[in-house]
């Protein structure tokens, strides 16, 4: 069966709307022909008025839509592109790809953060030496501008973290199980859940203030450098079996959900815990 189109269909409605009101006037004998005639042809009008303001609206969606694809295309088109340049050998474009990432997380959030996140945490699972870490190192000045980039990685993760005073902000993941990192800090932060198995921390790390929804695993981590956990909140469960810390360690206020596991755990003399 052979369907009307939209605008069809308006012009024939609006016919009959004219048609009946016109009718229905000249019915009353103390209403003009000329007068009927000119009511009758402004609710006529009126119906093709609506039907005009209904595909105008319907062609700025349809626009909307079409500008949105447009946009989400060119979106996951930078986002291939950047991802792409962290193999780069130029530490400079390794970094520039990092703050492009870290740009599509805060204009698109919903669709970019977490991804944005995984792929951060992931370039700093990447294996790496570094002369300051005890380790031997063939090019010193390449392992220094590494050391940099990673840098960058860690202060954006950071950056795209929500912080805990603000309640309605979205918590991500971050899982870096076997992570070095230096001068590690997620104060004042709200995570989703933390993987820290066996990752390694140089220069201090700081956990003030910091809230983890569900749960965080240091298990088998090691930690050189002053840490801190003051009032940190743990949400869920909680790993610190096998937990090394080589220096000044310092628990005040924590809080967790349920009881923590120090299995193994090592710490200075003197330490208290929890």
């Amino acid at each position: 069966m052979k369907r009307f189109s939209p605008l069809v269909a308006a012009f024939l409605f609006s016919a009959v709307i004219f048609a009946g009101v016109l009718v229905w006037l000249l019915a009353d004998r103390g209403t003009s022909r000329g007068d009927a005639l000119k009511t009758a042809g402004l609710a006529g009008g009126a119906v093709a008025a609506l039907y005009g303001l209904w595909l105008n609206d319907r062609r700025r969606r349809t626009e909307e839509d079409r500008h949105e694809l447009e946009r989400g295309r060119i979106s996951d088109e930078r986002f291939a592109k950047a991802v792409e340049l962290l193999g780069h050998q130029a530490d400079q474009v390794r970094v520039g790809a990092m703050h492009a990432l870290a740009g599509l997380a805060r204009t698109r959030p919903d669709v970019y953060a977490q991804t944005v996140l995984d792929v951060l945490c992931a370039y700093l699972r990447l294996p790496f030496a570094h002369e300051d870490f005890g380790d031997d190192v063939e090019d010193s000045a390449a392992a220094e501008r590494e050391r940099q980039v990673r840098r960058t990685a860690q202060q954006l993760v950071q950056t795209l973290l929500a912080d805990v005073d603000e309640p309605d902000g979205p918590a991500y993941a971050l899982d870096l199980s076997g992570a070095r990192l230096e001068r590690f800090t997620l104060a004042h932060k709200r995570i989703a859940w933390l993987g820290g198995q066996q990752m390694k921390i140089f220069t201090g790390a700081r956990f003030v203030d910091t809230s983890f929804e569900s749960s965080a695993f240091f298990t088998g981590a090691e930690m050189h450098g002053p840490v801190e956990f003051v009032r940190t909140k743990f949400g869920s469960g909680t790993g610190f079996r096998g937990f090394t810390v080589h220096d000044e360690v310092t628990f005040d206020g924590v809080e967790f959900a349920l009881p923590p596991d120090f299995g193994e755990a090592t710490f200075p003399d003197g330490t208290k815990l929890p």
